[in-house]
């Protein structure tokens, strides 16, 4: 039988549960899907621990690529053994085998593998929203982004450049420093040491950038509206130091009539064929070498206890150098049978 993490109170990752489920058929506007790889994203410890509250008991986990095992009477676009991938509710990605909506799934081409795809969906449907979307980014333009050694960031700078934009990154600390020039950073600023607003405004001859992405929150927000061109873009879409406390728009906003906007992902991918637009825009980034992406640590199922605190540790680290951004991803793997006897011993 198909083995599926449950929680069914709030805590911490000692409240993940191993559990076999019945899977079932799926209804007419459903596929069952077998999982082979599975992202791990912070926004599920925020499920777990009760910040963003659940019914429960429930499952957990947004994002997954696998197989289609099986179609609703209704779903026209899938057939059985099409490589899928997904990133979305209904909860419940940390599992072998599982029955999803069709409509939240996309098709992954070939030479996208399942570990690829499961880490590309959230943060790189993120960045597809981010600078196709929310802001169009054109070649010659130089913007900047908050906790550019993070998941999204990471993607960011890739495709920005390859679209022929500069980025100027951020991190909490200088080992990070390496990691955002790594990946395509023009300029890359400790804002545990330098005050990056006025970096900013050197970098650019007192000029300003058009638009910040801002994904940490409350200890950048008015650090990056100094920074800001007249007219300028403020992007918040993430508040890894808190959330941000309430605009003041004559003090904040007005001064050079800027924009502010705080996206997400459900905004942007409203229906399926505008999910697998944006998903089929970042898999040929992949394919064809635009974007690389290194997947820094795998864990099997049975080990997602571990694996939740090793996160939440990591981000500990991050969130006291104020450089943690929230989209980092990592694998669960497919449970193996031999690590299934050894949980039910």
């Amino acid at each position: 039988m198909p083995k599926s993490i449950i929680i069914k109170k709030n805590g911490g990752p000692e409240v993940l549960e191993l559990q076999d489920v019945n899977v079932g058929s799926p209804g007419p506007d459903e596929i069952k899907v077998t999982n082979h790889a599975i992202g791990l994203n912070y926004i599920d410890t925020y499920h777990r621990s009760g910040l963003y509250p659940l019914k429960l008991p429930s499952g957990i986990g947004l994002e997954a690529a696998g197989k289609v095992e099986e179609v609703g009477s209704n779903v026209k676009e899938f057939n059985i053994g099409d490589n899928i991938a997904y990133a979305s509710v209904p909860l419940g990605a940390y599992s072998q085998q599982r029955i999803i909506p069709s409509k939240i799934a996309v098709k992954v081409p070939e030479g996208i593998s399942h570990k690829q795809a499961a880490t590309l969906m959230t943060k790189g449907l993120t960045t597809n929203y981010l600078l196709c979307k929310t802001y169009n980014l054109k070649a010659g333009e130089t913007v900047l982004f908050h906790a550019a050694a993070g998941g999204v960031g990471q993607i960011f700078a890739q495709w920005a450049n390859s679209i022929g934009a500069k980025v100027i990154g951020t991190v909490g600390s200088d080992e990070k420093i390496k990691i955002a020039e790594e990946n395509g950073y023009a300029h890359v600023i400790n804002y545990t040491k330098d005050d990056f607003s006025k970096k900013v405004m050197e970098i650019t001859n007192n000029e300003g950038v058009p638009a910040v992405f801002d994904g940490v929150g409350k200890n950048t927000f008015h650090g990056s509206l100094a920074c800001l061109k007249t007219r300028g873009m403020m992007v918040s879409f993430g508040n890894a130091s808190g959330p941000l406390d309430p605009v003041n728009v004559p003090k904040d906003i007005q001064p050079k009539g800027l924009y502010l906007t705080r996206p997400s992902i459900g905004q942007y991918f409203t229906n399926r064929k505008e999910l697998q637009a944006g998903a089929d825009a970042v898999f040929e980034k992949v394919k064809f070498g635009k974007i690389k992406i290194k997947i820094s640590k795998e864990y099997s199922l049975i080990d997602a206890k571990k694996a939740h605190a090793d996160l939440e540790k990591l981000k500990s680290q991050y969130y006291l150098l104020h450089g943690f951004n929230f989209s980092i991803a990592k694998i669960i793997e497919k449970l193996a049978t031999d690590e299934v006897r050894k949980y039910e011993q």
